[in-house]
C-alpha cells in the first residue's frame, strides 16, 4: 500500500486560539511518535507556528484570512501535496477533492446563539453544516456534543467519534510556595487567590462569577482572597471589567489576559482552588489542567461539563450565584473536602492524555482513506521544513 499522507489545517496555531490551537499542535506532537510510516503536512498561518510542528513534518503556509484559506491556499495545499485526506476544525475548505475530517467541538452557535454575535453566528451555522454534511468523519470531543451534533444534523451516529481531549503533560504539580512567589512578582498579588480561565466572552459567565465573589467576601470577611481571571480579552470583555468595578471589590479582582503554557503552570500551581462557572461547554479542558496541577475544583454541572469532572468536582448551577459562592465556600473553609477534591482530582486526570486520544484520531483517519476512492499516483512526498 502506498505511504498515506495527511494534511492537518494547523492555521490555529500561533493565534492564542485556545482550545482550537490546543487540540492541534497536541494532536500533531504525538502524531509525530505514534506513526512515522506516513506523511504529514501542516499548514499553518503565523511564522512563529512552525516551531511547534514536529520537525520531520511538511510545513505548508496558508492566510490568516479565512475567507483566502478556505477559499483558495487549503485547497491548492492539499492537491499540491497529493495528501489523501484533510483534517479541520469546524469548517472544510470550498472545491476540496479528497476525504475530509473535522472536528466539530461544539455546536454552542446553534443551541446558544446570544454567546455570539450575529456575524459569527451565521457563519459557523452555514459552513459548518455544508462541512458536517459533506465530511468523511466528524470527530467531537465528549458525548454530550455528540448528541448535539446528532440533534442538528441529519447525520448516521456512526460517522460521529467521541475522542476526548487532555491536559497538556506540561501541567503537573509543582511546589505551591514557589508557584505563589513567582505569581507574586508577575502578578504583583501577594494574596491567595480563586482563579477561573477562560476568555471574556459571554459563556464563561464571568460576571456571575465576580457577583458570587463578591458575595462570599461580604459573607466571610476574615478571607482574604482575591480573584484571578486569566483568558484573552474580546468583544464581551468591558462588560467583564464593569461588573468588576461595581463589585465593591475591584481590588481584589485582577485580569491578567492571555497567558502562555509556562506562566499558566505557575497560576494553577498557586491558586487555593480553582472555579469554572461556563454555561455551556463542549469540553471544558481548563478543569483537566487544574486537575493535573492539583487542585481543588468547582464547577458548572452542565453541559459536557460532568463527563470531564467525573465526580471529581463540586458542581453547582453556573445561573444560581448563591450557589456558586457556596461551592467556593466550601472549598476555601473546608480544608478536609479540599484535600479529598485535590487527590481526586489528580485521579481524574489521568483518565485523560493526548497520546490515546492521538491514537484514536488516526485511526479515524485510516479509516477514512481505507474506503474504496480512486487513487491518484503520488510524488515523492514533499521535504520536511528545516
Amino acid at each position: 500500500m502506498n505511504r498515506m499522507r495527511f494534511a492537518v489545517d494547523a492555521h490555529a496555531i500561533g493565534r492564542r486560539l485556545t482550545g482550537n490551537e490546543v487540540y492541534v499542535r497536541s494532536l500533531l506532537r504525538e502524531f509525530a511518535e505514534l506513526d512515522r510510516a506516513s506523511d504529514f503536512v501542516a499548514c499553518v498561518s503565523e511564522p512563529e507556528a512552525a516551531e511547534w510542528i514536529p520537525r520531520r513534518f511538511s510545513v505548508r503556509h496558508v492566510s490568516s484570512d479565512p475567507l483566502k484559506r478556505l477559499g483558495w491556499d487549503l485547497r491548492r495545499v492539499v492537491k499540491a501535496s497529493q495528501a489523501d485526506m484533510l483534517h479541520v476544525q469546524y469548517t472544510s475548505p470550498l472545491g476540496v477533492h479528497v476525504p475530509v475530517v473535522v472536528t466539530v467541538h461544539d455546536v454552542s452557535f446553534i443551541e446558544h446563539p446570544e454567546y455570539f454575535t450575529f456575524a459569527r453566528r451565521e457563519q459557523l451555522r452555514l459552513t459548518v453544516s455544508r462541512t458536517v454534511k459533506t465530511s468523511s468523519r466528524i470527530i467531537t470531543v465528549s458525548e454530550f456534543s455528540k448528541s448535539a451534533i446528532l440533534k442538528h444534523y441529519a447525520v448516521p451516529s456512526d460517522k460521529v467519534h467521541v475522542v476526548p481531549n487532555a491536559a497538556n503533560p506540561y501541567f503537573r504539580v509543582t511546589n505551591h510556595e514557589r508557584a505563589r512567589r513567582i505569581v507574586r512578582e508577575r502578578l504583583n498579588l501577594d494574596a491567595p487567590f480563586v482563579l477561573s480561565v477562560g476568555d471574556l466572552q459571554p459563556r464563561k459567565n464571568h460576571v456571575r462569577l465576580i457577583e458570587a465573589f463578591a458575595r462570599l467576601i461580604t459573607a466571610h470577611p476574615k478571607l482574604t482572597h482575591h480573584l484571578v481571571l486569566t483568558g484573552k480579552d474580546t468583544w464581551f470583555g468591558e462588560n467583564v471589567r464593569r461588573a468588576a468595578a461595581r463589585s465593591g471589590y475591584a481590588s481584589r479582582i485582577h485580569f491578567t489576559g492571555f497567558v502562555d503554557d509556562s506562566e499558566l503552570l505557575d497560576i494553577y500551581n498557586a491558586c487555593d482552588c480553582f472555579v469554572f462557572p461556563s454555561l455551556y461547554e463542549g469540553f471544558g479542558l481548563p478543569i483537566l489542567e487544574a486537575h493535573a496541577c492539583g487542585r481543588a475544583v468547582a464547577c458548572s454541572g452542565t453541559s459536557a461539563i460532568p463527563e470531564v469532572a467525573d465526580g471529581a468536582c463540586i458542581l453547582f448551577n453556573p445561573t444560581d450565584t448563591g450557589e456558586i459562592t457556596r461551592a467556593m465556600a466550601d472549598l476555601l473553609l473546608d480544608s478536609e473536602l479540599k484535600v479529598r477534591m485535590e487527590r481526586l482530582g489528580l485521579k481524574n486526570a489521568g483518565r485523560f492524555n493526548w497520546r490515546s486520544s492521538a491514537s484514536a484520531t488516526l485511526d479515524v483517519y485510516r479509516d477514512v482513506v481505507a474506503q474504496p476512492l480512486e487513487r491518484i499516483e503520488r510524488t515523492p512526498a514533499a521535504v520536511p521544513h528545516a
